[in-house]
């Protein structure tokens, strides 16, 4: 049986930064929820078709799959939209990211970044569960600058986000991304060495 740990936190604030430095350190497979979902955007898939149904044609781009930017713009800011879309995506991915997880090899580590991972209802299937957090300005000028969104775009996804409440409690490490890289790196390793020790003594 694979060993599930699960990566959480907010948008921009260095999950997937974390998610390399895993495979890096020993982890068999990084699976990012978000990656999962562009792959489920693209022309043909059956969420492209729920999607338009219910946001109308205007969410597709040239090709025939969603602009996120475009669906973006409708949802963001929109609770009742926001929630409606949710609903929609949330099980065709969590049907994607079970299927991938069991497909790894026996006693693999395999990494689930999902922002809304404790919410989706993963927390339970990890062995381990990793909160990863950031200040808010850090991750508003990440989006800006990595994302290419406006500052009201960026703080739009920014107050859509989940509180951290919940995933703390839950949380068997908290990884502070507040510093420099090596000092994420510091961090990320002496987490995976408890980790691992916690799967030697299980």
């Amino acid at each position: 049986m694979p060993y599930i740990l699960g990566l959480t936190g907010n948008i921009a604030s260095g999950k997937t930064t974390i998610g390399l430095m895993l495979l890096e350190l020993g982890a068999y497979a990084y699976v990012d929820a978000d990656h999962v979902v562009h792959e489920l955007y693209l022309p043909g898939q059956q969420l492209v078709a729920e999607l338009s149904q219910a946001f109308g044609s205007a969410i597709l781009n040239l090709d025939g799959g969603i602009d996120r930017r475009a669906l973006g713009q409708i949802v963001f800011g929109d609770p009742e939209k926001l929630r409606r879309l949710e609903s929609i995506v949330h099980p065709i991915v969590q049907s994607a990211l079970i299927a991938r997880m069991r497909d790894l090899p026996p006693e693999a580590v395999g990494v689930l970044d999902a922002i809304k991972l404790v919410e989706s209802g993963y927390a339970p299937l990890c062995h381990g569960l990793w909160l990863v957090t950031c200040p808010p300005e850090v991750q508003l000028r990440r989006l800006m600058a990595t994302r290419g969104f406006t500052e009201q775009e960026a703080r739009l996804r920014l107050a859509a986000q989940p509180p951290l409440d919940e995933k703390r409690a839950l949380a068997t490490a908290v990884i502070e991304n507040t510093g420099t890289l090596d000092d994420l790196r510091a961090e990320v390793e002496a987490a995976w060495g408890r980790f691992v020790a916690s799967l030697r003594s299980t």
